[in-house]
């Protein structure tokens, strides 16, 4: 192949004709030419000529390359199938309107992806809850009678609501909706419309669940449990993609996919618990069968969730008396060696807004605030001073930002903390209120706490309804009454659980079946909420230990803690 000259390259599609190369000019004349201006340019004292030739140069042509069109991006067609729950939904809607890579199309179309159930390639899996209004005194029900009543054809018995999505999705699992279910777009008409149809039932995705529910046991198994299984719990449903395409390829516009709608991970469980007084006939009874005797029938209940709550109303004291079983000692304290049950029942926040933590003066105070301490263990609601005494307890767990915050309102005065002095924190004027705001502007669900003055009644007065509902109006996720040495109402206040006491948990009182009732709330966060408030019930033995209601017991207190609620 011929050489081209440099300084010049044909480029693709040119059609010009190359240069021809120059010739050199002859060297001779032009020598002789340069002699004679150098020679006289010495005569005048002038700097000789430059010598060097100048060749006259042809200019390199600067090729032009238009920059290559962009390629128009791919776009991921996405069609949902009816039961796709809300919260996939809502994830790709958003992806769509952030990236145009995504589009979500109304029909199923050739080249379209879908996101379908059970396609084979699961890659979520929902869990679904069944559900009743929160005064339900029933606990669970059967797959075999949930079937029955979702099927059923003719006159309505039991209404079931659920959204359009749930009910596209369920009914692979039950069947044909027959005359008993009711479709609700709206999940807070649905539970207003449930709480006035009662009794009445719910089927509902794990993660959309409201305070307002309570969840049953379905065949026995419930996924607000720590060890629930979802193996072999009945209303499972997997979604996956159709259409060929891989996961990564709508993960990569979309963002990763949720694997459940309960992931454990997510999820934190608090255990409030009622009066602790380990103190006259409760620490006489542990003194005679063991420190750990009270907590023999309800320890797994506290140690099972992930944050226990033991509100102890008095201070443990080195020179504390042997116990006696006197119910007209009212000067109150405990042995050291009885806080064994206080580990044993896996106690995490101690609470100290009683009335009774100085009764063996501020030294044995701040003896208990060492105790707590050396276990690692954090307290709220009281402390060594009043700026202690006020600060909240703040926690994160698997992404739930809680807080707690609790005052003393009954006093007496001699009980409450000082600059220089340990005791309980004094509720003051709406100083709590305004805890509570600042702690929910910061991101926190606060539970807060209370210390009101005793009504052995269950309907609590109206200035103690009217202290909690301000609390929740400022932004508690829960109000819980430490006071109660019989248990009283509930209440819902600005999207808030209000409980206005919960009795006894470990202390003596049994003169009447009113104070030995007990509650344990135990509340369930998930994803920065609080969906579920679950109420286990005990009953009072041995002056020291609370047992599980049996069925009979536990459906007459729920009935008449529901009927005191206005229920």
């Amino acid at each position: 192949m011929a050489e081209q000259p440099a300084g010049r390259r044909r480029l693709p599609g040119d059609r010009r004709p190359m240069s021809r190369p120059q010739k050199a000019p002859s060297a001779g004349p032009w020598l002789a030419g340069a002699v004679v201006l150098t020679m006289l340019a010495a005569c005048n004292g002038l700097p000789p000529p430059s010598l060097a030739p100048t060749t006259a140069q042809t200019p390199t042509a600067t090729p032009f390359l238009p920059a290559p069109p962009s390629p128009t991006p791919a776009r991921t067609r996405l069609w949902l199938s009816p039961s796709a729950p809300a919260d996939l939904r809502e994830r790709f809607r958003l992806a769509a309107e952030s990236n145009g890579a995504l589009e979500i199309v109304a029909e199923p179309q050739g080249d379209a992806l879908a996101l379908v159930q059970d396609p084979g390639a699961t890659v979520a899996e929902w869990i679904y809850v069944v559900a009743a209004p929160f005064p339900t005194v029933r606990d669970s029900i059967t797959m075999a009678e949930l079937e029955r009543l979702w099927r059923e054809a003719e006159e309505p018995t039991l209404p079931i609501y659920v959204s359009p999505a749930t009910e596209q999705a369920v009914r692979t699992i039950l069947g044909e909706p027959g005359a008993n279910v009711r479709i609700f777009a709206s999940s807070e008409m649905m539970v207003d419309a449930a709480w006035d149809a009662r009794p009445s039932l719910a089927i509902i995705p794990f993660d959309e669940l409201d305070v307002r529910w309570k969840v049953l046991e379905l065949n026995g198994a419930s996924p607000l449990r720590p060890d629930f299984d979802r193996a072999g719990y009945p209303l499972r449903v997997g979604f996956g993609l159709a259409g060929g395409a891989a996961l990564d390829a709508l993960e990569s516009v979309a963002g990763p996919l949720p694997v459940s709608n309960r992931d454990p991970a997510r999820m934190t469980t608090v255990v409030m618990t009622g009066v602790t007084a380990l103190t006259r006939a409760t620490a006489w009874q542990m003194s005679r069968r063991g420190a750990t005797f009270p907590a023999n029938d309800v320890g797994e209940w506290l140690r099972s969730a992930d944050v226990t709550h033991i509100s102890h109303e008095v201070a443990f004291a080195p020179d504390c008396p042997p116990p006696s079983p006197d119910l007209n000692v009212l000067i109150f304290c405990s042995a050291p060696a009885n806080i064994e049950l206080l580990e044993v029942v896996g106690t995490d926040v101690v609470e100290l807004t009683g009335n009774h933590l100085l009764d063996a003066g501020p030294e044995a105070l701040r003896f208990t605030l060492d105790l707590y301490r050396q276990r690692g263990w954090r307290w709220f609601g009281g402390g060594a001073s009043l700026g202690e005494a006020s600060e909240p307890v703040r926690l994160e767990q698997n992404g739930n930002r809680i807080a707690f915050v609790g005052c003393n309102e009954a006093g007496p005065a001699g009980d409450w903390a000082t600059t220089d002095r340990p005791g309980a924190n004094p509720c003051g004027a709406d100083r709590l209120v305004s805890q509570i705001a600042v702690l929910r502007q910061a991101g926190y669900l606060p539970i807060a706490t209370f210390q009101w003055h005793e009504h052995y009644t269950p309907r609590p007065p109206l200035s103690q309804r009217e202290a909690f509902r301000a609390a929740a109006a400022a932004g508690a996720a829960a109000v819980s009454g430490s006071q109660a040495h019989q248990p009283q109402a509930f209440e819902f206040v600005d999207g808030a659980f209000i409980h206005y006491g919960l009795g006894n948990l470990f202390f003596d009182q049994m003169w009447s079946t009113a104070v030995r009732q007990e509650l344990i709330d135990r509340y369930v966060f998930y994803d920065g909420r609080l969906i579920s408030v679950e109420l286990l019930t005990a009953y009072l033995e041995d002056w020291s230990r609370p047992r599980p209601m049996t069925p009979d017991e536990r459906a007459a207190f729920l009935e008449d803690m529901f009927a005191a609620s206005g229920w």
